[in-house]
């Protein structure tokens, strides 16, 4: 099957199966291997990416599913979210094996883009990524200091 999408920005043309998951396109076709493969049935969230700006777990989409989207992917480019998160991981040493980072990432700028200023119990329901070195409380703190610095306060 002949597929069109379009990841971080360049436009893709892919002759592949069309039951063939999106994180083995992108680690194994497109050489994108910033997107982990965790599960493999959409429980731990390693493989998330976004899709049209949806978190999307990336390890149970069909690529035929995909036709014409726009997938971002960790690799991409970073826009202002995305690099206030990054920034935000970075000082608060927010990943400790950082396998899932990743994937929390693109999970916690979803969730920005949807709700500037979460609560904890926000990002608790919004964020079910798991981190298998339970740096959870680290990960909420990042989130909230991305959000502040988005906002431009100094506090929540």
């Amino acid at each position: 099957m002949s597929i069109s999408l379009n990841v971080n920005g360049q436009d893709q043309r892919l002759d592949i199966e069309p039951e063939t998951p999106l994180l083995w396109v992108l680690r194994d076709e497109l050489g994108l291997t910033g997107t982990k493969f965790g599960c493999g049935v959409a429980s731990c969230g390693a493989c998330t990416v976004s899709v049209d700006g949806v978190a999307t777990r990336s390890c149970v989409m069909p690529i035929s599913a995909l036709e014409g989207t726009k997938i971002r992917t960790i690799e991409a480019e970073p826009d202002r979210i995305t690099a206030a998160l990054q920034a935000a991981w970075v000082q608060l040493q927010v990943p400790q094996c950082g396998y899932c980072q990743s994937g929390m990432i693109m999970a916690a700028a979803a969730l920005l883009r949807s709700n500037a200023k979460p609560s904890d119990a926000d990002i608790d329901a919004g964020i079910n990524n798991l981190c298998r070195c339970g740096t959870y409380q680290r990960i909420r703190a990042g989130i909230h200091l991305a959000a502040q610095q988005l906002n431009g306060s100094a506090s929540a």
